[in-house]
């Protein structure tokens, strides 16, 4: 058994869905879980009917889901023929969930809203997929993944409940095969005891898919992307970026950590702890070998780079000029752990402590008010994070050359510098 993920980049457009058809052909002899995210910028489209929701303009709300359903129900026209009557009946249902929400007012938190709002274009986007593959003679069956992942209410980065959605898995997922070899379902969301939607994190459909790779003990895992590897470099910033052939957990864990956007954070571990490969796969152009990512060991990687734009420093030091001590520190990470902040570098001094965060205005704002009530605050903005693993001199000086060097840490494997 297998687990295929594919992004938003491959269901972006009629082309990519028939595309992923033709992938598709070439497995419908295996059991495979798929798992696919919400079609190309529909998350960012949702993101914004929260926005205007939460600002209780409703009409602006109505408005911009309305683009959302019409393009959703334009792609079903055009790929489904005689499952088409089924699959709208079926969006229709999502979009009167939605919908019964947004003729309400806002009495919850931002956060909330998100989750029950931005849920939908998974749930939209498996059902034309799963109609279409049917269609084409790719039997599969349709699952709703919140009646199988349970969560914390930790809404945009919640929990998974292991025992309960592994047992889930044993009712629903493993039965499921016994009807059709393919299983589709949604990435990124899961659901509250109370049947409240929730989000695993941007970028959380990955970690479905490991989840489920975990629990069902599959052979591997295919993430299939717009890129033909795991590039040394993001090659939007970097067009000399080359591709790379192999790598292990602990050095994809690392470049997660230091914000490469490929993989996931969290998607690592539940593959790592059954020793699960996970392929990284071009589904442009399915004959290219990708990346192979696994437990071995890795010799002679190039330098590693992640270009992290729009970031804060966020400078702060106690109000009689006495150390930073424990206290402090501590009050400081209770802020970012009420705001959902995760520091992307730290560095501490005897009177101050600098951190380097990505820029969302309100949260920065929230948080230099609150930490100004007991330390002095000082914010820089527009500043840019360069992380280098396996650097060399000569790749350093190339890609700081008229920087201005602000901060700077290094060990033996990695640098980091904040420049403007």
């Amino acid at each position: 058994m297998k687990v295929f993920k594919f992004g938003g980049a491959s269901v972006s457009s009629v082309e990519r869905i028939l595309n992923l058809g033709h992938i598709m052909k070439h497995w419908d002899n295996e059991k495979i879980v798929v798992i696919v995210s919400a079609m190309g910028k529909t998350t960012n489209a949702l993101e914004k009917v929260v926005e205007a929701f939460v600002a209780d303009r409703k009409e602006d709300a109505l408005q911009l889901f309305n683009q959302i359903k019409q393009q959703h129900l334009s792609t079903a026209k055009y790929v489904l023929v005689t499952n088409y009557l089924s699959c709208e009946k079926k969006l229709k249902d999502f979009f009167t969930e939605v919908e019964w929400l947004l003729h309400d007012k806002p009495v919850r938190d931002y956060d909330y809203y998100y989750d029950q709002i931005v849920c939908v274009g998974e749930l939209l986007s498996t059902t034309i997929i799963s109609a279409y593959l049917n269609e084409i003679g790719i039997k599969n069956t349709w699952l709703d993944v919140r009646d199988i992942i349970r969560t914390d209410d930790d809404f945009r980065n919640a929990g998974i409940d292991w025992d309960f959605t592994k047992q889930r898995v044993e009712e629903i997922i493993k039965p499921s095969f016994e009807k059709t070899k393919i299983v589709m379902m949604q990435g990124f969301i899961g659901a509250t005891d109370e049947n409240e939607s929730t989000t695993l994190g941007r970028e959380g459909s990955d970690y479905t898919a490991a989840v489920f790779a975990n629990m069902l003990d599959a052979e591997n895992v295919t993430i299939w992307k717009d890129v033909e590897s795991i590039m040394n470099a993001d090659p939007k910033q970097f067009t000399d970026a080359i591709p790379i052939a192999e790598l292990n957990y602990k050095e994809t864990i690392e470049m997660a950590y230091y914000g490469a956007q490929i993989i996931h954070p969290k998607t690592i571990k539940p593959l790592q702890n059954k020793n699960i490969p996970l392929i990284v796969k071009c589904f442009i152009d399915p004959t290219l070998l990708g990346t192979l990512i696994h437990n071995n060991s890795i010799q002679n990687l190039p330098p590693i780079i992640v270009l992290k734009e729009k970031q804060v420093m966020l400078k702060v030091t106690t109000k009689d000029f006495s150390f930073v001590g424990d206290h402090e520190v501590r009050r400081l990470y209770q802020l970012f752990e009420a705001l959902h902040i995760k520091p992307n570098l730290t560095q501490i001094g005897a009177i101050n402590f600098t951190c380097v965060l990505d820029y969302w205005p309100e949260k920065i704002e929230k948080l230099a008010l609150q930490a100004s009530e007991f330390l002095n605050v000082e914010v820089t903005k527009e500043l840019s994070l360069l992380t280098i693993r396996h650097y060399t001199k000569e790749k350093f000086e190339e890609l700081t050359k008229e920087k201005t060097i602000i901060l700077r840490q290094q060990t033996t494997d990695t640098i980091q510098v904040l420049m403007k």
